[in-house]
């Protein structure tokens, strides 16, 4: 037996609410695991370059110093000029970094650095600039101190921050895609089982047809028994087929033609047709209706009617009230039942939702109520309250 175009829609929204709620949580599981991930390799990764970055600085400090100590020592007989010094200085570095040559009095004899130096610190940072200053035991061509500057370490470090970034977006990416096919795998159980109860529905409903409308022309040609026995039975058969029809709206693909609707009289025939359920709950039921033009097709409107008032009446006890008013294109259905708890209200409108074991049915009623709703964009609201009773309101487009 093959599933209907409508089960099918039915049953690919279903599957893409389970399917979403998986890659949310399996998503967001990921992206902080790769977040912790990437911050601790960053950290790592910057603090072994700045370690790195310090103890080249200091050898190539320690390596300048010696050239300075050896030079001094050739020209200890003669000595060296100033002119000379600073030319010896000047192409003394065969390193990437800037170098500056300070005296005892911490004053530059020849320098690359013009932002002041720190001479109590052997290494520090100061406005992403790396700096190592070098304090000499003995002083050579008057050098006291050697300080070193490195300033493209922090742009290695916002290179290494982007690549990162880039990796952990490719891998978010990557682990996006496989968690959506290990969502599809690990729904594919849960989709069999949805279209085998829909087979088992679709095939019980058309078994219930026949059964169904014998016993309404039963119902309606016996004579002779008690009128109250006679409404009970009436309104069991009556119960069953409004069941039946919103069970088979929902499993038939058959699309209709929509119309123009006077919805009152819509809902004037479908009370009356269900007037049975009320009675034999010794229900209030009360209508106050003015003339409304809705446009929908007819089975929609029957299935939208029947299973609010069908709901109102099941969650109600006996001898409360249901109240239909239908002003303004606002419909309101009003009942003075159980009510529903707050954070549950949610809930009933799910397909297979069952609120009260005793009370419910198939838990399709409002699902369908939704679903017409939705198709023919009718802003659906509920005001329910615990013991207090449950009020749907339905405000349809205007023309």
């Amino acid at each position: 037996m093959t599933i209907s175009k409508e089960r099918v829609i039915v049953l690919t929204s279903y599957e893409r609410e389970s399917l979403f709620r998986f890659l949310t949580l399996y998503l967001t599981s990921v992206f902080v695991l790769l977040a912790i991930i990437g911050y601790l390799f960053f950290e790592n990764n910057k603090a072994s370059m700045k370690s790195a970055t310090k103890f080249e600085m200091m050898y190539q400090s320690r390596m300048i110093f010696s050239k300075i100590v050896l030079k001094a020592m050739l020209n200890v007989e003669g000595g060296i000029t100033i002119t000379e010094r600073e030319s010896f200085l000047k192409h003394l570095k065969h390193c990437r970094f800037d170098v500056g040559y300070y005296d005892e009095d911490e004053k530059p004899i020849y320098t690359e650095i013009r932002e002041p130096i720190k001479f109590d610190k052997d290494f520090y940072i100061e406005n992403g600039q790396y700096y190592t200053v070098t304090r000499n035991e003995s002083v050579h061509l008057g050098i006291k101190y050697i300080v070193l500057k490195e300033g493209d370490l922090s742009a290695q470090i916002q290179a290494l921050r982007i690549k990162i970034i880039g990796y952990l977006v490719f891998s978010f990416l990557l682990m996006g895609v496989v968690g959506y096919f290990l969502g599809r795998l690990f729904l594919r159980p849960v989709r069999e089982q949805i279209e085998s109860l829909d087979r088992f529905i679709s095939d019980t409903t058309h078994e219930l047809n026949t059964p169904v409308s014998a016993i309404l022309m039963t119902v309606q040609s016996l004579k002779g028994v008690d009128s109250k026995k006679l409404k009970r039975l009436e309104a069991s058969a009556k119960r069953l087929s409004v069941m039946y029809s919103s069970l088979t709206y929902r499993l038939e693909g058959k699309v209709q033609p929509d119309e123009w609707l006077r919805f009152d009289r819509i809902i004037e025939e479908r009370a009356e047709y269900i007037r049975e359920l009320a009675d034999s709950k010794r229900l209030k039921l009360e209508l106050s209706l003015e003339p409304t033009l809705v446009k929908m097709n007819e089975q929609s409107a029957y299935r939208l009617i029947d299973n609010l008032l069908s709901n109102a009446i099941k969650y109600s006890d006996v001898g409360d009230s249901v109240t239909v008013t239908l002003k303004n294109n606002v419909l309101k259905i009003k009942d003075t039942g159980i009510g529903i708890d707050k954070e549950k209200q949610a809930d009933i409108f799910k397909r297979f939702h069952r609120e009260n074991d005793e009370r419910g049915g198939f838990g399709i009623g409002l699902d369908i109520v939704l679903s017409v709703c939705k198709k023919y964009n009718i802003k659906l609201e509920l005001e329910s309250k615990k013991g207090e009773g449950s009020t749907f309101i339905l405000t349809f487009p205007h023309k």
